[in-house]
């Protein structure tokens, strides 16, 4: 069964990641840059939370402020739902759509590993089950023989 950590040593551990004290328009900026829809919220070695797009487009709108003067930590999400790279990919698919969630922290212990998207959970799950059908298939037609 993959886990989390086998989808992170395919996809890579780069983490994009924000102050808090940086204003929501420079997060957009590193955002619309790195082509991803989430930052972590980092200050010093400690993650403070997470800031997606969602955040930006919902939270500015209800609190009736503009992305040049909001800090990030005005709307990000503090109470981060994560998971252990140890963890297989059904489990992280499974709470991604009971939270309603579209990113995921990967942690190893304390250690912060990287940052999945559900593209990557569904990207990863479809692989697996087309490398599964290929070896029943190949079993079924005694391949090789």
């Amino acid at each position: 069964m993959a886990t989390v950590r086998d989808m992170i040593r395919r996809k890579g551990s780069e983490v994009f990641s924000i102050s808090p004290d940086a204003t929501v328009f420079d997060a957009l900026e590193q955002m619309s840059k790195h082509n991803t829809g989430a930052l972590m919220v980092v200050s010093g070695n400690n993650v403070d939370g997470i800031l997606s797009e969602r955040d930006c487009a919902r939270k500015l709108d209800l609190i009736g402020r503009n992305s040049r003067d909001t800090r990030v930590s005005e709307i990000m999400t503090s109470k981060v739902v994560y998971v252990e790279a140890s963890q297989p990919l059904e489990e992280c698919m499974a709470l991604m759509i009971d939270k309603n969630i579209r990113h995921l922290p990967v942690f190893e212990g304390k250690e912060l590993l990287g940052l999945i998207s559900v593209r990557d959970v569904l990207k990863e799950v479809v692989d697996v089950q087309k490398f599964m059908i290929a070896q029943l298939e190949h079993y079924i037609t005694g391949g090789g023989r």
